[in-house]
């Protein structure tokens, strides 16, 4: 058990410590710049009060990844409460005035009364650098979703024709109307030279794409108001969407070359369903160290995927997911689930006989994404690809 336990209320700017002993008597209160001197700095008085410290923290990324960082180099333990956690517990404290100290010292105290809090590992550098590439991807993707149904929006007030007949998920109509936006301009080219201008870019299936602009420019011969400037703007936002598919594809590339390097990513990958990028989104989310998880359970709460009973009174049988989980490895597990369906005999029969038990869809595909969490956790503990286990014969 620690001496001391630090509280730290994390800032953009700025943190405020405060150090208590096992009574909760505050033996350090201080506001430090988000800056490393300063942080070493008061790493080196809580040390002089006792090297046996415990560090809390409520955040654990961004404004406090120096401090978090400096602490881990320097071989501390760092605790990590939720901000929820945090606010909650504050109001068992007196008064109701809300400060950075106040908060520190309760972050302390909780670090000094709770046994729950788990320790927070850095990760290895391969797991850092897919953290990154993965989440820079997902928001590349939320914004490319944006700018597709900000074109199609812009687009059926001009063209409601060809707005319905393009699929602008693919990349041939979308390039597409980087040169051509109202019926009048794909009517006077005609399809022979759409055609051929889509084949010089080396657009799939030009031939039908053609046919189908072609076809809803015949459906509409009414010009509309503002036609002009919004076919201007239906050019900006296709070429957006196009970076954005560039960029995109260049980070699969980065993630795909930085996979390789890791020392699990061949044993995940191997289970059914689990791709290039759901691997690495798994690597990011757990660090790739399954010493960090006791066992395949530890590993499915943090997943959000180990419901905890909810009862009260006459309520009995009343599982819920757990408030606190990590919802991107949820997410990862979901859809390795899902896609394990259409690749793994073993996962189908499974998630057919939840069907056959009463779950639905969703609660079948959760199920079957925990069954999987035990599977992931056993490969990496062992150092094992996947292989699906022989039939057994029946003896003649």
């Amino acid at each position: 058990m620690p001496e001391i336990w630090a509280g730290v209320d994390i800032g953009k700017e700025h943190h405020h410590c405060v150090v208590i002993n096992a009574e909760g008597e505050r033996l350090l209160s201080r506001r430090v710049l988000n800056d490393e001197a300063e942080l070493l700095e008061l790493l080196g008085d809580v040390l002089e009060i006792s090297d046996d410290a415990l560090w809390a923290v409520d955040l654990n990324h961004g404004g406090a990844a120096l401090l978090i960082g400096l602490l881990v180099a320097h071989g501390q333990s760092v605790a990590y409460l939720t901000g929820l956690a945090v606010h909650r517990a504050s109001a068992t404290y007196r008064g109701e005035g809300k400060t950075d100290a106040k908060d520190a010292f309760v972050i302390a105290d909780q670090a000094r009364i709770r046994r729950d809090l788990g320790l927070l590992r850095p990760g290895d550098e391969i797991a850092v650098d897919l953290r990154t590439l993965t989440t820079r991807r997902l928001d590349l993707v939320f914004d490319r979703t944006r700018q597709i149904n900000r074109l199609r929006a812009q687009l059926l007030e001009i063209f409601p024709a060809l707005e319905r007949s393009l699929d602008l998920t693919n990349k041939g109509p979308v390039l597409l109307l980087t040169g051509y936006q109202t019926p009048a301009a794909i009517r006077r080219t005609g399809m022979k030279r759409i055609e051929t201008w889509l084949k010089n870019r080396k657009v799939k299936g030009a031939a039908a794409l053609a046919r189908t602009v072609v076809e809803a420019a015949q459906a509409q011969h009414t010009a509309l108001p503002g036609e002009k400037l919004a076919a201007a703007m239906v050019v900006r936002l296709a070429k957006t969407v196009i970076a954005l598919d560039e960029e995109i594809a260049e980070l699969d590339a980065l993630i795909e070359a930085r996979l390789h390097e890791h020392p699990h990513a061949q044993v995940i990958r191997s289970l059914p369903g689990m791709g290039t990028r759901l691997t690495a989104e798994f690597i990011a989310a757990t660090g790739g160290d399954m010493d960090t998880f006791a066992s395949a359970d530890r590993l499915a709460g943090f997943a959000g995927l180990a419901p905890q009973p909810r009862d009260s009174g006459r309520v009995n049988g009343n599982m819920r997911r757990p408030r606190r989980y990590h919802r991107g490895l949820l997410r990862t597990m979901y859809l390795s689930a899902m896609a394990s369906l259409k690749s793994c005999p073993a996962s189908k029969t499974y998630y057919q006989r939840k069907r056959s038990e009463g779950k639905g869809h969703k609660q079948a595909l959760l199920a079957l994404a925990r069954r999987r969490i035990n599977v992931l956790w056993a490969m990496i503990r062992d150092s094992q690809c996947y292989h699906v286990a022989p039939p057994v014969m029946s003896a003649a």
